[in-house]
């Protein structure tokens, strides 16, 4: 964790005791606060700068919460490199590179800072506004599917381990595979889903949304069991509904996937990271859906219809060329 630096940054000349930092830039930002990099900054007040910010988490010498946002994004970005490396890091931003002293936290913070009053929001007086507080995650919605989505691209081995390949199948085919359901703290399996290619599936750090030191992010996890539907959306009559209601929550995810490769949506809506191998790590974002894949494997799609559902998408003969289509023109981090 990011320890308890102090920095000579703070709100009404007060030092700040830093817990932890994040990035808020095109290609890496809290998707808890948007499902692109704009909707992310408008959640802070914040214009869509092309070369993004760093956001200091900590507390003043009172204890209130603030989140000091600068310019200098490199200097936050090694910061959280070395800290993620368990090495220490003083991390004191130039005066000039602040931007803001926001009053709140726009993340859930688990630490706080020793030899100070317990975390609480600034008084009215010395803030310039109402204090930031973390998206509500605890029923599901836009913040809790997007964190979802983010547990999976984090545990991409966990989740894929429990998708048996045998089990998407061509239309043509007679097998079928269960759909992994996932909530915050534990999941349960339900029924199918397709993908448009015609394969069925039945279907952090510690740190500030799971993406920085001293912080809590929501977390998903999942069994097994469950019912089975075929490709047709015939099967075990119990799933038939709920089947239908996947496949088509998938296609739709797949076509407005596929609209971002004609029509370019707002910056940080796709996203391309490392993975193993030469293989990337791929997220895409929209109303209402998450889609988290690897360039050469499967995809993973939530919905906000689908309360707490994933969805595994088989390659088929179209993920793949649509997965390629979408890391082309997806952010990457510098």
């Amino acid at each position: 964790m990011a320890g308890t630096d102090e920095v000579a940054v703070a709100a009404e000349d007060d030092a700040l005791y830093v817990l932890t930092a994040v990035l808020l830039t095109p290609a890496q930002f809290p998707s808890v606060l948007g499902d692109d990099y704009p909707e992310a900054c408008a959640a802070l007040g914040l214009p869509p700068l092309a070369d993004g910010y760093g956001l200091v988490l900590g507390q003043d010498g009172d204890g209130a919460r603030w989140t000091v946002v600068v310019d200098d994004v490199s200097l936050v970005a090694v910061a959280i490199a070395s800290w993620d490396c368990g090495m220490e890091y003083d991390l004191s931003p130039d005066e000039r590179t602040v931007v803001a002293a926001l009053p709140g936290w726009p993340l859930a913070v688990a630490v706080a800072a020793p030899g100070v009053p317990a975390p609480h929001d600034p008084a009215p007086e010395v803030a310039d506004g109402p204090p930031l507080g973390p998206p509500d995650t605890s029923t599901w919605g836009p913040a809790q599917r997007r964190l979802g989505a983010d547990e999976i691209a984090l545990q991409w081995a966990l989740w894929r381990e429990q998708v048996d390949d045998s089990r998407f199948r061509s239309a043509d085919d007679s097998g079928a595979q269960d759909r992994g359901s996932a909530a915050t703290g534990g999941a349960d399996r339900g029924e199918a889903g397709t993908d448009d290619g015609g394969n069925a599936a039945d279907g952090g750090r510690p740190g500030a949304d799971g993406s920085g030191p001293g912080a809590d992010g929501g977390g998903i996890a999942a069994n097994g069991g469950g019912t089975r539907t075929d490709a047709n959306g015939t099967g075990a009559a119990e799933a038939g509904s709920e089947a239908g209601k996947g496949r088509s929550a998938i296609r739709r995810v797949l076509a407005e996937a596929r609209a971002y490769v004609d029509t370019p949506p707002p910056l940080g809506r796709v996203r391309s990271s490392f993975a193993t191998g030469d293989a990337r790590m791929l997220r895409a974002d929209g109303p209402g859906w998450s889609l988290v894949a690897r360039t050469d494997d499967i995809a993973f799609v939530l919905v906000d219809e689908e309360p707490g559902e994933v969805l595994p998408v088989g390659r088929g003969p179209e993920l793949p060329g649509l997965l390629e289509a979408l890391d082309k023109m997806a952010v990457r981090p510098s």
